[in-house]
């Protein structure tokens, strides 16, 4: 099954983590993807404390608010070949795709390698793709797909990303 969360409201990522904590409760492997993303994020705190959870970032120090650079495509092409890997392996029963719809929009992966990978994914293995601007192609074949939509939101106040909370 596919399913795609997508939208420019705030829980793309925590709503695949929480499917990611219900599947590791209830035995199964999980393979978490990041893409865009390598600083310390909270969640990798609880996430190490549980064994059937394996979670790779492939990003810079901080989400990606520049223009790409050639190192932030190197590691999106890692980050695409450890997902294929995982995938391949067959060894987990949920794969997490986090922010890879970010990376197809940026440019940093192209549609059809991205489709590609998603064809080829077994039907018995949950594939989860989160991030803002989901592709039409990638809407038209998932399974599922979820809009974060904001209504509001406390940024706009001047709030900053708070520890535990968004980071």
């Amino acid at each position: 099954m596919i399913q795609v969360y997508t939208g420019n409201g705030k829980g793309k990522t925590t709503a695949a983590l929480g499917l990611a904590l219900r599947a590791a409760g209830a035995g199964l492997k999980v393979y978490l993807c990041q893409f865009l993303k390598g600083r310390y994020y909270c969640e990798l705190a609880s996430l190490r404390k549980l064994k059937n959870i394996k979670v790779e970032q492939f990003g810079a120090a901080c989400f990606l608010r520049r223009a790409p650079q050639k190192k932030d495509l190197d590691l999106a092409k890692k980050g695409l070949a450890a997902a294929r890997k995982a995938i391949n392996s067959r060894r987990y029963a949920l794969i997490v795709l986090d922010e890879i719809n970010v990376a197809l929009k940026l440019g940093l992966l192209s549609l059809p390698e991205v489709l590609a990978l998603i064809k080829k994914t077994p039907k018995k293995m949950e594939l989860v793709l989160t991030g803002r601007s989901a592709h039409p192609a990638i809407i038209k074949i998932a399974d599922l797909v979820s809009e974060v939509k904001e209504k509001k939101h406390y940024y706009k106040k001047g709030i900053r990303g708070r520890k535990g909370i968004e980071f």
